[in-house]
């Protein structure tokens, strides 16, 4: 079903978020507080409202073998939608079963909710954020190329807590297209600052300054 056209944003941002077997009950609310508590920050408010038309389209998806749209897309143009957003974050249930960790096909269902988005962006981004390589489904690489060759951005957040080399699966196999990046975070305790950065990027279009 078709969801209602919404005005057009400067952005249309898809979050694919890890909810495979290797993400505790811990780590699930660390991930899913820290990406609440991102969209109640002033500075992530203020990136999402200040290009020319003033708002961003977001919505959440999660991801394991199999996907669930957490969140519908939800257009950001101010601090009552973006408290909403959190809200929506915060009640979302961990669905699907946690299983196996399929970027790849994380990929497509995230890109195919890019494509359902009911508002027109120029900018077209996916970010990724997991703790593990891809070990089940078809391989990201050849569906991130299909993306980036539709128009997409795809950006990822790599979880280093079990895999050290993580970032480089990512660099690698995940993330494409102009401008695209990979940032690594320590631990789950370090998520919320980690994807508060992740969201300025990119909702800025450029790399952070110091």
């Amino acid at each position: 079903m078709s969801l209602p056209l919404m005005e057009d944003v400067d952005l249309a941002l898809a979050l694919a978020v890890d909810v495979s077997a290797s993400v505790d009950f811990d780590e699930f609310g660390l991930m899913v507080g820290g990406l609440a508590s991102a969209f109640r920050d002033e500075g992530v408010r203020a990136a999402a409202t200040a290009g020319p038309r003033g708002a961003v389209a977001v919505a959440v998806l999660f991801w394991s073998e199999a996907q669930d749209v957490a969140v519908p897309w939800m257009r950001i143009s101010g601090p009552e939608e973006a408290d909403a957003l959190a809200r929506a974050l915060e009640a979302a249930p961990r669905q699907p079963r946690a299983a196996a960790t399929a970027i790849g096909e994380a990929l497509v269902a995230a890109l195919a909710l890019l494509a359902r988005c009911p508002a027109q962006a120029p900018r077209l981004v996916v970010d990724v954020s997991g703790d593990g390589s891809s070990n089940r489904g078809r391989a990201p690489g050849p569906v991130r190329d299909l993306g980036v060759a539709a128009g997409a951005v795809i950006n990822g957040l790599a979880v280093v807590n079990e895999e050290a080399d993580l970032l480089a699966h990512y660099e690698r196999d995940v993330i494409g297209g102009t401008g695209s990046f990979a940032m690594e975070c320590a631990s789950y305790d370090d998520f919320a600052e980690a994807i508060r950065r992740k969201l300025l990027r990119e909702m800025r279009g450029a790399p952070l300054t110091a």
